[in-house]
């Protein structure tokens, strides 16, 4: 077919809709359930997905006793019969968060070998269910959430720092729940779908060091408070202990992917699929795709359109101090990717969270098209000037190009589309 805006937007919005409907926790939750327990049955979890997953088990375990709570954001609640939920805040934990950490714990405690905890865990986890270790307190606990998210470290390195200055997280939950058996259901949100990264791990056992936090540390020269340099200086707080333990992974960014490939297939595009676990600086990441885009639109390598580029996983943003710019990983990576393209035609692409909230604003992602650099600059945006200042959401919003989903209830990470004609 002959590519025009109003076609090329509705693809790259069908292919994104089709990966977050590939993790809709009514779907998938009753699919992997285990056997009915003898004993007590309690529920926990933490995540943006977990009140839709607690609903989603509530219902089809109807014929079972069970009680339990779960945590997610702000905004993601939705009821859940007998398991209570509770809001918390994220990316960065607020009282509510150490809250929950603490009545998820005591759900868990002086259970039985016949007894069964379902844990329902997902992506944001790590700063929903805080237990400060150690002397440290909850405004510790945010210096040292702010501090990862502005230093440009990984997910998976965040998370190592975060379980060894936790009470919760690297399988203590499992811990403390011993010798219950523990059956977690995952929804990931991370880059290769180590069941030890999504939300730290809470009922996971911890693989990483002390040494490797340390090393994290050091390396991003991170300024920890005086009590978590002090938990980390003393061996940290994440140690070896008996669990019984069983985790399934129920939804991925690579099973989204393909049902975002299946959408494109259907719209009459060939789908290549560059991976699930696209990581490092969301604007240098743009300039790369913009590379792979203008060679596969003029020389038909890696693949000769009409064709779509697909991946997943989880850039970053390295802030500095002063930032003082809206947006978050995906509008950065579009700002930067349209700017590399510098207008080719016949280029499209859209990238956005998954869970409906890129970084802390209220759009999921955004779309570019040819005419994206134009068109700001006619709006009085300087597209170079907003990159560098992180507000690529402000520069999106000036042309009404922010793509709004609203809290989608789960997460199976960021899912970026580019559309080649």
């Amino acid at each position: 077919m002959n590519w025009d805006d109003t076609s090329a937007r509705s693809a790259l919005r069908r292919m994104f809709d089709a990966a977050v409907a590939s993790a809709d926790p009514v779907k998938v939750v009753a699919r992997h359930l285990p056997e009915r327990p003898s004993g007590r049955c309690i529920v926990v979890g933490a995540g943006k997905a977990s009140a839709a997953m607690a609903a989603a088990l509530d219902i089809a375990w109807s014929d079972v006793d069970l009680s339990g709570i779960v945590v997610t954001r702000y905004g993601h609640a939705v009821p859940a019969g007998r398991i209570d939920i509770i809001q918390a805040s994220h990316p960065v934990p607020d009282e509510m968060s150490v809250e929950a950490a603490m009545r998820i714990l005591g759900c868990v405690r002086d259970l039985g070998p016949d007894d069964l905890v379902v844990a329902l865990i997902s992506g944001g986890g790590s700063s929903l269910m805080v237990s400060p270790a150690g002397d440290m307190t909850l405004a510790d606990k945010k210096i040292v959430n702010q501090a990862l998210l502005a230093s440009g470290a990984t997910i998976s390195e965040m998370n190592t720092v975060r379980k060894q200055l936790s009470g919760i997280k690297g399988g203590r939950l499992a811990q403390v729940a011993y010798p219950a058996r523990v059956v977690t259901l995952l929804i990931s949100d991370v880059p290769g779908d180590d069941p030890s990264e999504i939300a730290s791990g809470p009922t996971v056992a911890n693989e990483t060091t002390v040494e490797d936090a340390r090393e994290i540390v050091s390396r991003y020269r991170l300024a920890l408070p005086a009590a978590a340099q002090d938990l980390l200086d003393r061996g940290g707080y994440a140690y070896p202990g008996p669990m019984n333990s069983e985790v399934r992974l129920i939804a991925s960014p690579s099973v989204a992917l393909e049902a975002a490939a299946n959408a494109a297939r259907t719209a009459g595009l060939r789908p290549l699929v560059l991976g699930d676990a696209v990581q490092g600086e969301a604007k240098e990441a743009g300039t790369v795709f913009a590379g792979i885009a203008l060679s596969a639109r003029k020389k038909g390598l890696p693949i000769a359109g009409p064709a779509v580029l697909l991946s997943g996983g989880e850039t970053s943003v390295s802030l500095a101090a002063d930032s003082s710019g809206r947006g978050g990983r995906n509008t950065e990576f579009l700002l930067s990717l349209a700017i590399g393209l510098n207008g080719a035609e016949n280029v499209w692409a859209i990238a956005g969270d998954t869970d409906g909230i890129d970084g802390v604003e209220d759009a999921a992602g955004a779309i570019i098209s040819p005419d994206t650099i134009v068109r700001m600059r006619q709006a009085g945006i300087n597209p170079r000037s907003a990159l560098a200042r992180h507000d690529s959401y402000t520069a999106f919003n000036a042309i009404g190009d922010l793509v709004i989903t609203g809290p989608t209830l789960t997460n199976v990470n960021d899912i970026r589309a580019i559309l080649i004609g």
